[in-house]
Formats: structure tokens, C-alpha cells, sequence
């Protein structure tokens, strides 16, 4: 289940933050290649095409590393083995 909920939350952030760096992808693409701006067409450019590409890309981005991370949590021990206690009754133990 915690699995589950993380890759949810990393679509959610994934999401968020893909669509806002498409969204500067779309403006220098834009401001790199003269768009034309006649009737808004730059801004719908970047509104309804980098900014849509950015969100799923970076949705299935941050889905796929959350979850990699959350089962690899299960793999790894967290808790050191308990050593045995040294036996010997030297001064020097």
C-alpha cells in the first residue's frame, strides 16, 4: 500500500513540476524560434502543447522513480545485525 500511495504522490509532483518546466520549454521555444503571436497563437501553443507533453512526462517521470525508491525501501535493512557478545576474559577484550 505504501507503495501504491508513493508512486501516486510521485505522478501528482511529477505532474506538477513537468508542466511548469514545460511551460518554460514552450516560452523559449517561442522566444528562440519567432513564433508568430497573431490571435494568441504562441500562447496556445505553449498552453496546450509543452505544457500537457511536460505534465505527462513528468508524471510517468516521478510515478516511476517514487516507485522505484519506495520498493527498494523494502529491500534495504534499516536495523544492523545484532553482533554476538565477545566472549573472553582477558584484560584486552
Amino acid at each position: 500500500m505504501k507503495i501504491a500511495l508513493l508512486v501516486v504522490l510521485g505522478l501528482f509532483l511529477g505532474a506538477l513540476g513537468g508542466a511548469a518546466l514545460g511551460v518554460g520549454a514552450g516560452f523559449a521555444w517561442v522566444e528562440l524560434f519567432h513564433t508568430s503571436n497573431f490571435e494568441g497563437y504562441s500562447g496556445m501553443l505553449v498552453f496546450f502543447t509543452f505544457m500537457p507533453l511536460g505534465a505527462i512526462l513528468g508524471g510517468l517521470v516521478g510515478a516511476v522513480t517514487f516507485g522505484v525508491l519506495a520498493w527498494r525501501d523494502t529491500e534495504i535493512r534499516v536495523e544492523r545485525p545484532q553482533k554476538p557478545p565477545r566472549r573472553g576474559g582477558t584484560a584486552l577484550d
